[in-house]
């Protein structure tokens, strides 16, 4: 079997998207593991399918990288949104479409179609329920993610300690995403241990907007600079009574490179 696809990257976190709008594509569980394989394979933090919807432009399917079925993916979705407007399948540059978690808005920002690189902003889920215990808040934005506040961020070993948190006792049995946040000034510096990848990634769009809004949290400011290893973000969100809505989460999507793979 022959398969189309194209490889994304939003800030270092990169997808393996595959056209399934007609719906004649199954994959399995050890076929989407060796297609995210980077020796063996292409390569990726996950795939995603793009499948027809009935009442949206469509539906996303994401899978992580160990081949299971996955909550929300902030940056996939990003990219995903990237893809479909390329391929001219969303009506201009709005559009909505289903997830694991809902249904979501994106809009395309800005392009270079040559290089067929966008900003992309994407509407994530409202967030309703932030627990805090005065070490770290728990909370979920399509994906659940803990976030703790550290000094030098840059100094710690994301994967043993994000490994510690994400297999504990106060999170199973289905485990967490790990985000480690540094405050500067006006910026915080956000490095995450993505479950499903079992490994740090060079960023996590449902972590950073986590992260805002725990920063929000811990210190009342809202337009904080987003870093991460891969890259800048911006998250923009409304606050009431300890509830988040209309939050957006900006940031590029690019095309790396499209190519045939065969399956057995």
């Amino acid at each position: 079997m022959l398969i189309q696809f194209e490889k994304y990257q939003g800030n270092g976190n990169d997808f393996i998207i595959v056209d399934n709008i007609d719906d004649a594509l199954k994959l399995s569980s050890e076929t989407i593991r060796k297609l995210c394989d980077r020796h063996f394979g292409i390569g990726a933090d996950g795939l995603i399918i793009l499948r027809k919807s009935r009442e949206y432009d469509f539906e996303m399917e994401y899978y992580n990288s160990d081949g299971n079925l996955s909550s929300m993916c902030g940056n996939g979705g990003r990219c995903l949104a990237a893809f479909a407007y390329f391929k001219d399948i969303p009506n201009g540059k709005e559009m909505i479409f289903e997830a694991f978690d809902g249904v979501h808005k994106a809009k395309i920002i800005e392009e270079l179609v040559k290089a067929k690189i966008c900003d992309v902003s994407l509407e994530m889920t409202d967030v309703s329920d932030v627990q805090f215990n005065g070490r770290y808040y728990f909370l979920d934005t399509g994906s659940p993610h803990y976030v703790e506040f550290v000094d030098k961020v840059a100094e710690i070993n994301v994967v043993i300690e994000g490994r510690k948190t994400r297999y504990s006792e106060p999170f199973s049995p289905g485990g967490t995403n790990v985000n480690f946040v540094e405050i500067s000034g006006d910026r915080i510096f956000v490095r995450t241990y993505e479950r499903g990848v079992e490994d740090e990634t060079l960023s996590c769009g449902t972590g950073v907007t986590a992260s805002a809004i725990a920063a929000y949290l811990e210190t009342g400011r809202k337009d904080f600079k987003i870093h991460t290893t891969g890259g800048d973000f911006r998250v923009d969100f409304e606050e009431e009574n300890g509830k988040f809505n209309s939050v957006w989460l900006k940031g590029p999507a690019e095309m790396v490179f499209r190519g045939n793979i065969f399956l057995d």
